[in-house]
């Protein structure tokens, strides 16, 4: 679970960056990389993002009608180590698609607890989605207003407000890992998908089969949760690998591939602080589950979270993003 810790913490920004430790020696390429994938929200501009109480004002305004109220000043100072929550959106961008956030995972990170917790939110979680008036696939937000709808719809599913978030486009994956020389990941069973036979224990995958791998959820017992825990086994394996980088040739085009498929409204700064403030300051990951049950309505397959399930998952957020030791 320690191992989980610094995966966690670190991921975020070595997702970004690609590179980890080894990146403070090409500076330059790195700090541009960062500056590239600075895309902050619309709430953002509008507010103004160095303003973290206007922000938040800006936040709750656009989920009022779910009553969300910030339960800081948001975002949260990076700079002063305060408890702060990531959204991350795995997106599948593929050629003539504008794209779905297939993954959906929330870090609520408090270095004061030394602590992160960490729950995805299945892809075909019903909610409303915010700024369309409809009800639908919480990950149908992205299609319908990209990352500026899909934040507001995930804050008013939670309750509670987002401080940042990062969108990686899961093509991109595919790039980096073949760059990287391939993944290894422990597979808990074995499946055989698009062609592909993935055994039970130890497996090596290239970008495609990989990508592949992340993707498969019909085949699994747990569906949609089952396929979140495969896409944390690539992407922490992604992570190790690239920790272990120390071909330049290497740095650069992976730093390239970051710059293609990587947005966040981290700016630099925060992500600075993020590694040099934040990673050991965490000892473990308390990893949660949003309970539901499958449905059909009208035709279509959901996964219904009620509402005792949603105030348990917003009481973990909010007790671990409290300030208080």
């Amino acid at each position: 679970m320690k191992r989980w810790a610094k995966i966690v913490i670190s991921g975020s920004l070595i997702l970004a960056i690609g590179v980890g430790g080894y990146a403070y020696s090409i500076y330059r390429p790195v700090v541009d990389t960062l500056e590239s994938i600075y895309e902050p929200l619309e709430s953002d501009a509008a507010a103004g993002a160095a303003d973290p109480a206007a922000r938040g004002g800006e936040l709750t305004a656009s989920v009022g009608s779910s009553g969300v109220q910030p339960l800081r000043e948001l975002p949260a100072d990076l700079s002063d180590k305060k408890p702060f929550n990531l959204l991350v959106l795995g997106v599948d961008e593929r050629e003539n698609d504008v794209g779905r956030s297939d993954a959906i995972m929330v870090l609520a990170v408090n270095p004061a607890k030394r602590s992160v917790l960490m729950f995805n939110i299945p892809r075909d979680t019903r909610t409303e989605i915010v700024g369309r008036g409809t009800t639908d696939k919480i990950n149908h937000a992205y299609a319908f207003g990209g990352v500026n709808m899909s934040v507001p719809t995930i804050e008013n599913f939670l309750d509670v407000p987002i401080d940042y978030y990062v969108k990686v486009n899961m093509e991109g994956l595919e790039r980096i890992i073949d760059i990287l020389g391939g993944v290894t990941v422990n597979n808990p069973f074995e499946f055989d998908f698009e062609g592909t036979v993935y055994a039970k224990g130890p497996i090596e995958m290239n970008g495609h089969e990989a990508l592949m791998y992340s993707r498969m959820r019909y085949d699994d017992p747990k569906g949609d949760i089952g396929r979140n825990d495969r896409q944390q086994l690539v992407l922490s394996a992604l992570i190790e690998k690239g920790k272990n980088i120390s071909n330049l040739a290497k740095v650069n085009s992976v730093l390239g591939a970051v710059k293609d498929n990587v947005k966040t409204n981290l700016t630099k700064d925060d992500m600075m602080d993020i590694v040099t403030k934040y990673r050991t300051e965490i000892d473990k990951v308390d990893k949660d589950e949003v309970q539901g049950s499958g449905k059909r309505i009208d035709g279509i397959y959901y996964y219904i979270v009620d509402e005792a399930e949603k105030a348990r998952i917003r009481a973990e957020l909010t007790e671990q993003l409290d300030g208080n030791s």
